[in-house]
């Protein structure tokens, strides 16, 4: 078994490769995330978030990693506001995912607060099957070379690279850690499509990835 976030792609293959020929519109309107815990109630947020949130007057939800999972994204600032806030919400995005398979609750994890549509059902039926499977991770998780194109005042797409090769999976029930070597297949290129919903949260609404992607190779 590989890495978790190998798992995502799985999770959400067929979407995205539907949703990428849209991928520079605003996308759906969020039907598919009626019967989501979480999801359009506001019951995944939190006066405290861990994650630094910039004043925007955004009640976000906390999202709080253990000690033993950490997610480093390097690129935090790309000089312009929109495109920094962006990348704030997609690196807030990532780690609800994490969060959620870490805490084995997907109702306050906030993935119904930074994803949406298609994208929302994906990585929600991720995390709760690695949650009935006692499946996390240990280690860290990079992110680099991460670009924003933004579309309009409220569609862009997020690319990024993933470096894998220091983490590794472990059971949530028995803290057991399974190594996993290090390959070409550890590190990926993600496509991500986002859309800024009326409270101002830019959600990704489509997902892609390239394993072992030429352009993430170190």
């Amino acid at each position: 078994m590989n890495r978790p976030a190998r798992l995502v792609t799985a999770a959400l293959a067929a979407s995205a490769a539907l949703l990428l020929t849209s991928c520079g519109s605003a996308g759906g309107d969020g039907s598919s995330s009626d019967k989501i815990a979480g999801a359009g109630t506001g019951e995944t947020k939190s006066a405290s978030p861990s994650v630094s949130a910039p004043a925007d007057g955004i009640d976000r939800p906390e999202i709080k990693l253990p000690d033993d999972m950490k997610n480093v994204f390097e690129g935090q600032s790309a000089g312009d506001a929109v495109k920094d806030v962006i990348l704030a919400d997609n690196a807030r995005s990532v780690s609800s995912v994490d969060q959620a398979m870490a805490s084995g609750d997907l109702k306050s994890s906030g993935m119904a607060f930074y994803y949406t549509d298609t994208a929302l059902t994906g990585v929600y039926e991720y995390a709760k099957n690695a949650i009935a499977e006692n499946i996390s991770w240990t280690g860290t998780v990079r992110y680099f070379d991460r670009e924003v194109t933004v579309f309009s005042t409220a569609s862009a797409a997020v690319t990024y690279c993933v470096d894998e090769s220091q983490s590794n999976l472990k059971n949530s029930k028995t803290n057991e850690v399974q190594k996993t070597d290090t390959s070409a297949d550890s590190y990926v290129y993600y496509n991500t499509a986002v859309k800024k919903n009326k409270d101002g949260v830019w959600q990704i609404w489509s997902l892609t990835e390239d394993r072992g992607s030429q352009k993430c190779q170190p």
